[in-house]
């Protein structure tokens, strides 16, 4: 594996280590640690130390180097799937990856819910890592003997170039909508950022993009193949969605051909993602047939619409985090209701605060009540959070709980008959970040403790 260091941390005895600078952590402050723990090598823009010592320029662009000219040429030959937008990723990429398995292929996934291959689970900080940490996972899936990676592409992980070296069989956009904003200010800077992708393709160039995007102009580019998917005049047309509580069917043409399936997947927003999936895989190789064959098999990735019943009413938690996001969801759950839609949701710390009272509003007026709680507060104020979020709101139909674990509690009791309560911002995420630590906290977990604690009193009760 690869000797040299980013994290001091994780420097043993005859380790190099280079010191990094990023927004909030140079990594000249952690040399002495890095000697301390073994590094027998430093590599920096600045100072002596009693080892050897290499000052460069920029840390950074030789440590891009330095990997893409001793690893790239080792996991080069591998196909690389790479899916951007704002939502979606994780479900596209998760689909993917479980199709080639089934299909007799040995894939690997990166993004938000980890690092997959084979029985491997390994979790991960960022949905893109570091250039250093994606290049050791790589070595390792190639290693394992897989010979695709599906991976999830952020905006920041292509404005900082985390996956620098890189280039791809396939790609995809999914859509864009407000994110980020915090780090990119402007939409313009944000498409601009996803749009990189897009040019870092190889071989045939796939590139499959949701046409029905109001952004999806920016990433159909001359030099690659694209494939658009639109429910109007799409190289893959949507003819028709039934919705569920439980399933989707979808109806659709691609090459004058006409297909029916049933995704064990609810939303609308769903069958743009299965579709996706559809078109990476087929563009590999397999049949739309094989393809269509899974789909009793395949299932949303852990905290996306993740159902658990409670009598005659439906749970979902979902990692819903933006407005965009909030507005799909719930429109989804309206699709079917019978009865209330209950909602539970609060907005993160420290993160573009322009998207809050839009996240608030869509909340409001797609649920018939809706319980704000914490996110993730992280390091700021959680009355400043939660005024932003009240401040976009047109009616009197919410209360305040801080405490997410007592929100989804009351949002639990609150459940009658045929009603559907919608927990969402964390999904998959089992820790909740206050302040700089993390605690442990799964919404699935509490919703399970909560309908015991209810079962419970009612027998008490009696």
């Amino acid at each position: 594996m690869i000797n040299l260091k980013t994290d001091s941390r994780k420097v043993k005895k005859g380790d190099t280590f280079i010191a990094i600078r990023n927004v909030n952590r140079d990594g000249h402050d952690y040399i002495e640690e890095a000697i301390k723990n073994g590094a027998t090598k430093i590599i920096c823009e600045k100072g002596s130390f009693p080892v050897e010592t290499v000052i460069v320029s920029d840390t950074r662009n030789y440590l891009n180097e330095y990997l893409y000219t001793n690893y790239y040429p080792k996991i080069k030959d591998m196909t690389y799937i790479g899916v951007t937008g704002t939502n979606g990723k994780t479900t596209i990429c998760f689909l993917v990856y479980q199709m080639l398995k089934k299909l007799g292929k040995n894939p690997a996934y990166i993004g938000t819910i980890g690092f997959y291959y084979g029985d491997t689970k390994k979790e991960l900080n960022n949905t893109t890592p570091d250039t250093d940490l994606l290049y050791e996972m790589l070595l390792e899936a190639h290693e394992a003997g897989c010979d695709t990676v599906v991976m999830e592409v952020s905006s920041h992980a292509l404005e900082k170039n985390r996956i620098y070296g890189l280039e791809f069989d396939e790609v995809a956009f999914t859509n864009l909508t407000q994110d980020h904003l915090d780090y990119h200010e402007t939409m313009e800077n944000y498409c601009n950022a996803k749009k990189r992708l897009f040019t870092k393709t190889r071989n045939n160039k796939i590139a499959v993009i949701n046409a029905d995007d109001a952004y999806a102009k920016n990433f159909v580019l001359e030099e690659n193949q694209n494939i658009t998917i639109s429910s109007e005049n799409g190289n893959l047309t949507i003819q028709n969605m039934e919705f569920s509580h439980t399933d989707t069917k979808i109806k659709f043409t691609y090459k004058e051909k006409e297909y029916e399936t049933t995704i064990q997947m609810v939303g609308r927003y769903n069958v743009y993602n299965f579709l996706t999936a559809t078109m990476l895989v087929h563009k590999l190789g397999f049949t739309i047939e094989e393809i269509r064959n899974l789909t009793n098999e395949l299932h949303a990735p852990t905290g996306r619409m993740e159902k658990i019943d409670y009598k005659t009413n439906s749970i979902f938690i979902d990692y819903a985090h933006t407005p965009d996001a909030v507005i799909n969801v719930l429109k989804s759950a309206e699709e079917y209701k019978k009865g209330r839609i209950i909602t539970i949701i609060g907005c993160g710390g420290d993160r573009d605060r322009k998207k809050r009272p839009m996240m608030g509003r869509a909340a409001e007026e797609h649920s018939d009540y809706v319980l704000f709680t914490n996110d993730n507060p992280r390091t700021e104020d959680e009355t400043q959070i939660m005024n932003d979020i009240l401040a976009g709101l047109n009616k009197e139909n919410h209360e305040v709980i801080y405490d997410r674990v007592e929100a989804i509690k009351k949002g639990v009791s609150l459940l009658g008959e045929n009603d559907m309560l919608m927990i969402l911002g964390k999904g998959h995420e089992d820790y909740q970040i206050i302040g700089t630590e993390k605690h442990h906290l799964s919404d699935q977990e509490t919703v399970i403790e909560s309908i015991k604690e209810l079962e419970k009193n009612l027998i008490n009760n009696r």
